[in-house]
């Protein structure tokens, strides 16, 4: 097994000891290996980045829609204030009227 290997891979000093020199196929070989590990590497670095800033995107997109549902609803809240202000301030201006016209009907007499 060993044996095929050292066929397929070539003459490399470190496998081998009757070589002197690595050959051309060995050299690209182990270039393309080396390629191979420090490309995954980089690749795994870049998909973990991109994943834990998708993941943050998505925290913060969820909380902001969150943060418009309070918000409508917290708009809901001072219409609806609001209404019952203006029920309450119109009722307040109708007694004041009618206190108005008592005033001004007991300067009259």
């Amino acid at each position: 097994m060993f044996l095929i290997l050292l066929s397929i891979w070539g003459c490399m000093p470190e496998l081998s000891q009757d070589c002197v020199d690595m050959s051309n196929a060995a050299s690209t070989y182990l270039g393309i290996i080396a390629g191979a590990i420090i490309g995954g590497i980089v690749s795994w670095w870049i998909y973990n980045r991109q994943k834990k800033t998708s993941d943050s995107q998505d925290y913060i997109l969820h909380r902001i829609e969150e943060l418009e549902e309070n918000h409508d609803a917290i708009l809901k809240k001072l219409a609806d204030f609001d209404d019952k202000h203006a029920s309450t301030l119109d009722a307040m201006n109708e007694l004041k009227g009618k206190i108005d016209s008592l005033i001004l009907s007991d300067d009259e007499s």
